[in-house]
């Protein structure tokens, strides 16, 4: 009894420090955050807690697809979940880790389908792609991995315009690389660009961070309310949206890692469950049981910051998984900017 009363002191003195606290830079709101770029996730973590008002969902399933579209409505409604206001699209395929040929067709046909709801411009439109993150770091590396699948047409609008057929809209793609690489920031160099070129719509195309394990490496994420660079692992720039850019800007995310401390609060649960099933009224699950499961995530991050061990996770198969899903989206995003190309045809690009 006085082991239970010591331990029960010292998890009552680390619930009483201040848990982290963040400034979402999308609700402009200050609490402690559960690592998540997906607007699905947010929701279900508010919804856990409280009912939310001015978010309309819809889902849809297809064989081994699962399709949920978010639309935030309300500024209340984004400060609550921690999105910014507009229309979010979520795919979720489980099995896309396991290297199905025809299986990644059928996503790219899809992802394809919902990505063109986004783009709301005319055919004759100049579309600019973006491949943010780090091409040196398998995790980061979709964005550029994405460019380099793309079918690019503004240079032969200008120089070869007689061998464009119909159906072909002026798409452009850059790898702008990272701060570390350039010494300049990514926003500046899409600015930069954009003033130069004048587009009619940006799309950019990043890595983001998931709350489940289960998303990571088969989850695309595509909105209407931009992007933050960095924020897959961890590090946001400044973001790209209609505000800064001055034009409208598509954002496609894909899940490639997830935060220790969310991995760890995981794991303790799992472990106080078996811990009862063995060892029935052994006392540690009453004692967690005092907090909720956003108290709990403040707890391991407040052990695991201060050494350094909050680490950005990844599963060790990260190299094939972001090869195959980078090529995925590479075809989607082929056949959605031009209605004139097969997804075979796309299928043979990125090959």
């Amino acid at each position: 009894m006085r082991y239970m009363s010591r331990m029960t002191h010292t998890m009552q003195r680390f619930k009483n420090i201040s848990q982290p606290s963040v400034v979402d830079e999308n609700s402009g709101t200050e609490s402690y955050s559960v690592r998540t770029d997906l607007a699905i996730e947010a929701h279900e973590l508010q919804q856990a807690q409280s009912d939310i008002r001015g978010v309309e969902i819809e889902t849809e399933d297809e064989p081994q697809i699962h399709i949920t579209r978010i639309a935030v409505k309300t500024e209340a409604a984004a400060r609550q979940i921690g999105k910014l206001k507009g229309n979010y699209t979520t795919l979720e395929i489980p099995d896309l880790r396991k290297k199905d040929p025809e299986l990644q067709v059928r996503v790219a046909e899809r992802f394809a389908k919902e990505l063109e709801a986004f783009i709301k411009v005319p055919e004759k439109a100049i579309v600019l792609v973006i491949g943010l993150g780090n091409w040196n770091v398998t995790p980061d590396a979709i964005g550029p991995l994405v460019v380099e699948n793309l079918f690019v047409t503004r240079h032969l609008f200008s120089l070869m315009p007689e061998i464009i057929d119909e159906g072909f809209r002026s798409v452009c793609a850059l790898a702008p690389g990272v701060l570390g690489i350039t010494g300049i920031e990514t926003s500046e160099i899409v600015q930069a660009i954009v003033e130069r070129l004048h587009p009619d719509l940006v799309v950019a195309v990043d890595a983001l961070a998931a709350r489940s394990i289960d998303r990571v490496n088969s989850t695309i994420q595509i909105s209407d309310s931009g992007i933050q660079p960095g924020a897959g692992v961890g590090n946001r720039r400044k973001a790209l949206n209609k505000e800064t850019l001055g034009v409208d800007v598509v954002a496609i995310g894909i899940p490639t890692v997830v935060d220790a401390a969310t991995i760890t609060s995981d794991a303790m649960d799992v472990l106080l469950k078996t811990l009862e099933q063995r060892v029935p009224g052994n006392g540690a699950g009453r004692i967690f049981d005092q907090f909720d499961s956003q108290e709990k995530r403040a707890l391991i991050a407040e052990v695991l910051q201060p050494i350094g061990n909050n680490l950005m996770v990844t599963p060790k198969e990260i190299d094939e998984f972001v090869d195959d899903i980078a090529h995925v989206v590479a075809m989607g995003v082929n056949v959605a900017m031009h209605p004139g190309m097969s997804m075979e045809d796309a299928r043979e690009l990125t090959h």
